[in-house]
């Protein structure tokens, strides 16, 4: 069989990440820099480094992720009030593991979403179900799936999520009805399920942003059970982005 031959039945087996790399570890055989046993143990590991990427890919897509933020660039000097240490204690994910909520209360600006984007990628990667969504995108979406007949559909999916993450909080103004529905949710994934919340507004703010103080006691109260609260400080991210942009135009720009 020849390697055209080969190749063809590779992919035909759906084998194509041996098949990506087929020609090259004949080659390593063929020169003598590998045996036919150590060459076939690199193309199984191919294959398999193929179809983990696969499926990170699909699990990041299915997980409503907008971007792959990390803690790679994350700045902890320029915030040193940041919890660093209780960040890095969220990363370990056991906060999931435990059912537990956790939520992340600032100024805009200071890192919050970072911190919630970098915790939700971590998760995907470590193979959990989750599901990101800004908190009026989640309104939103509650809203249509109403309108199209299919909140049964959609409420399951986010009681399904290990980790559901609703982030920016109270950053654009919320319907109406925004406050039982984060209570429907947040309810039905107490002590189910973990919660990753971050938010701009303090919490005496929210029974007034959310135009209903009977509905966010038991909000909280569901939140604050078994829940982990960092407080982010300190000066703002978008604000130092956009000094430096300014700063790299220069004066005649």
């Amino acid at each position: 069989m020849s390697v055209t031959e080969l190749e063809r039945s590779l992919r035909a087996l759906r084998l194509s990440g041996m098949c990506a790399t087929l020609q090259a570890r004949a080659l390593a055989v063929s020169s003598h820099e590998m045996d036919f046993l150590e060459a076939f143990s690199w193309l199984v590991q191919d294959e398999l480094d193929r179809r983990r990427g696969r499926l990170l890919d699909r699990r990041y897509v299915l997980s409503g992720l907008p971007e792959r933020q990390d803690f790679k660039d994350f700045d902890w000097a320029y915030n040193p009030t940041i919890p660093r240490r209780t960040v890095l204690e969220l990363a370990t994910l056991k906060f999931v593991d435990a059912r537990e909520d956790a939520m992340l209360i600032g100024k805009p600006g200071t890192g919050k979403s970072h911190v919630v984007k970098a915790l939700a990628l971590m998760a995907v990667e470590r193979g959990y179900r989750v599901h990101y969504r800004e908190a009026h995108q989640l309104i939103e979406d509650i809203n249509e799936a109403r309108e199209l007949g299919e909140l049964r559909k959609l409420r399951a999916q986010l009681k399904a999520a290990e980790l559901l993450v609703i982030d920016d909080l109270f950053l654009r103004k919320l319907p109406a009805n925004a406050g039982d529905e984060l209570a429907d949710v947040l309810m039905s994934r107490h002590e189910k399920a973990s919660t990753l919340l971050s938010s701009n507004r303090p919490f005496e703010d929210w029974a007034r942003l959310l135009g209903d103080a009977v509905v966010v006691a038991p909000l909280l109260d569901r939140l604050m059970h078994h829940g982990n609260l960092l407080k982010f400080h300190g000066k703002s991210w978008r604000l130092k982005e956009a000094a430096a942009r300014l700063a790299k135009q220069g004066p005649n720009d």
